[in-house]
């Protein structure tokens, strides 16, 4: 029997991070639903339209499985819900009796907002706490209970920033001529007149930030999200595994589901 594993994350760029961060140690998208172990597919939704809302998108999983593994990666879509999430799956895996049969049980979260990650992180751990989990006091860390609990406040549990801080890091090794190209585009479109009040500020790091992995991607990508460059591209490929960063997170994600 494979050892199962749940993440929950904040969009569908994380789920492709994620799933960046497993391929290398073995691990492949599940397509067809008859590939999928038995364990996890009460998280398939069964019903159209989702809470009744025509506009609202179905929520299916990144499933992933290796030799040993099958792990469901979750978007909350938004930070808003990441616990709500996890309580929920609780629900769906029959309650504790099956959701205790996970090896490990994880949230990746970002810290982009004007919080200190130590702030961010209590109050995912005293939201989890009201639900009945209990995450460890250090962010990045593993708890030894069954299942494991973990979160992970990128970019490395100390910096406030997200996922584009790693993102802008690995493009510099890997789209380094690209990259000053796609700054002085979304440089020059910050003093834009013309566009203000009709979209993001971008004098917002955050928002500046986006706007050029956005820029980048659509030149590798044209038409395409931002996660389906990460799926596809280069970003966290190759020598981009050996940055700092983006091990912590690799190495955390093996902790939590003991890869």
């Amino acid at each position: 029997m494979p050892k199962f594993g749940y993440l929950v994350v904040e969009g569908p760029h994380d789920v492709e991070f994620a799933y960046r961060l497993l391929s290398p140690l073995g691990f492949s998208r599940v397509r067809m639903e008859q590939d999928l172990d038995e364990f996890l597919r009460p998280l398939i939704p069964r019903s159209y339209p989702p809470d009744g809302d025509l506009q609202k998108r179905m929520l299916v999983p990144l499933f992933l499985k290796s030799a040993t593994h099958a792990i469901a990666v979750h978007s909350a879509i938004g930070d808003s819900r990441l616990v709500e999430t996890v309580d929920e799956t609780r629900e769906t895996l029959e309650l504790d009796e099956r959701f205790n049969e996970l090896t490990g049980v994880g949230i990746m979260l970002d810290s982009d907002r004007e919080i200190p990650v130590e702030q961010r992180y209590s109050a995912i751990c005293s939201a989890m706490q009201s639900k009945g989990f209990s995450l460890p006091t250090t962010p990045g860390t593993v708890s030894d209970d069954a299942p494991r609990f973990g979160a992970f406040v990128l970019p490395d549990n100390q910096s406030t920033g997200n996922l584009e801080d790693l993102l802008l890091e690995c493009a510099s090794l890997q789209y380094a001529d690209l990259l000053p190209t796609a700054q002085a585009h979304v440089e020059a479109a910050k003093s834009c007149a013309g566009i203000r009040g009709d979209g993001e500020d971008l004098s917002k790091t955050p928002y500046y930030n986006k706007a050029i992995v956005g820029t980048i991607a659509s030149v590798l990508r044209p038409g395409k999200a931002v996660q389906t460059s990460i799926q596809d591209n280069r970003w966290f490929k190759d020598e981009s595994l050996s940055v700092e960063k983006v091990k912590m997170v690799q190495q955390f994600l093996q902790r939590l589901f003991e890869i």
